[in-house]
């Protein structure tokens, strides 16, 4: 008991040390973030102009910044060095939800099918929750671009978000309306077909983007990311049914406003 209660205490003294030098090393940024997200999932037909721009969402988002150029404690440049003038970590508590729908040849009128009756009334949504981290570049300095030296910075970034997420598949008419033989009824889609149930995963990011300075003290960003998750149930379809080939991954442009904290 003792033992675990020492093990407890250097814990707790170490997250103490590491936060108090942090709190003397960096400043802080916070900053919302939002904008449109097209989801590339399993509805619809892939590499199809109509699918890409119909399953379209939308996004909000809280992110935080540590600024390794400027100090808090003593509002002063830190010591200059390449990673404290080229670098931040970004991390975001974000949220998107997408509705989706069949489109493309498949669900084409022309098609009289009970496969495409199916399609044509399967319907879905799926809410996600990102939680995660980033490594930002900056190409410029960042101690010129707060000095006003210039009003307008390019960044790159790369990441990992634990996500979890909701998704919801329905029919529109419902199924036993389309399914009027049992026999019409494919068996790889018989109780296997969808899944609605909350789960969670990690997903890998990456984005580049920049920076517009309104005043000193915040900025407005434009921020074009790429996010692939390492589950492909985000849809809520099943990825062992052979027409599911697509891997589950989001494109997300967002505007952000950004406010330094000195």
């Amino acid at each position: 008991m003792k033992l675990k209660k020492l093990n407890f205490t250097a814990v707790l003294l170490l997250l103490f040390t590491i936060h108090s030098q942090a709190q003397l090393g960096f400043s802080h940024e916070i900053g919302v973030i939002t904008g449109p997200v097209v989801f590339y999932s399993d509805f619809g037909q892939r590499n199809d102009m109509e699918t890409n721009m119909g399953n379209v969402g939308y996004g909000i988002g809280i992110v935080h910044y540590m600024n390794f150029a400027y100090r808090a404690d003593c509002n002063c440049y830190t010591r200059d060095t390449y990673f404290n003038d080229h670098f931040k970590v970004r991390s975001e508590l974000s949220y998107h939800k997408t509705n989706f729908e069949h489109y493309g040849e498949w669900v084409d009128p022309s098609r009289t099918s009970t496969f495409a009756d199916f399609l044509r009334a399967m319907k879905g949504s799926s809410s996600v929750v990102e939680l995660g981290a980033q490594l930002e570049y900056f190409p410029l300095s960042i101690r010129d671009y707060m000095a006003n030296r210039y009003k307008i910075v390019p960044f790159v970034s790369f990441g990992f978000h634990w996500v979890n997420f909701k998704p919801e598949i329905y029919f529109d008419p419902p199924l036993s309306t389309i399914i009027t033989n049992p026999a019409d009824y494919p068996d790889k889609y018989r109780d296997t077909a969808f899944l609605n149930q909350s789960d969670s995963s990690w997903a890998v990011l990456w984005s580049v983007g920049v920076r517009y300075k309104l005043s000193y003290s915040s900025d407005l960003m434009l921020d074009s990311r790429w996010v692939h998750y390492f589950s492909n149930w985000v849809d809520g379809l099943n990825p062992e049914v052979p027409e599911n080939k697509a891997n589950d991954w989001i494109y997300w442009l967002n505007i952000g406003y950004i406010y330094y904290i000195n």
